[in-house]
Order: C-alpha cells, then structure tokens, then sequence
C-alpha cells in the first residue's frame, strides 16, 4: 500500500513508520490485509476496511476508534 506522506503530520510519520513507533505493528498489519485501505486526511491516518472507516490516527493525539474492528487491539495506547 502506498500512501501521501507529505501532508502527514510528522509525529504521525515517525510513531507509524519506525521500528520502535507505537502505531508500527499497525502498519504492519495494514500491510499484509488486503481488505483495509489507508488515506491522510487533514494531516491524518484514516484506515478503512471493506470501505467503511474504523480507525483515525493523529500524531499528537490518541487515536479515535470509529468501529470496533480486530485492528484496533494492536493500539498500544
């Protein structure tokens, strides 16, 4: 999956694409299921699954569940 990182917020970037980040084994997991989907929105992570929003990340502040999904346990919040 590819995605616009240049309006990404750069906290959002670092917590999501480095080894050690927070949100990384999300990322992960985003990768390797071919039924979610990832967009930057407003300097944002919106993360769909079979179309419908489940997930939204901010760099600075805590992530918002939209719909309970099995994403959402790999949040280490």
């Amino acid at each position: 999956m590819t995605i616009d990182t240049i309006n990404m917020c750069s906290h959002l970037q670092r917590k999501l694409f480095d080894e050690d980040g927070i949100y990384h084994p999300l990322w992960v997991a985003i990768q390797d299921d071919p039924e979610m989907t990832a967009v930057v929105r407003s300097r944002q992570l919106h993360i769909y699954r079979d179309g419908k929003k489940i997930l939204v990340l901010a760099g600075k502040s805590a992530p918002k569940i939209i719909r309970e999904d099995r994403i959402s346990d790999l949040l280490s919040t």
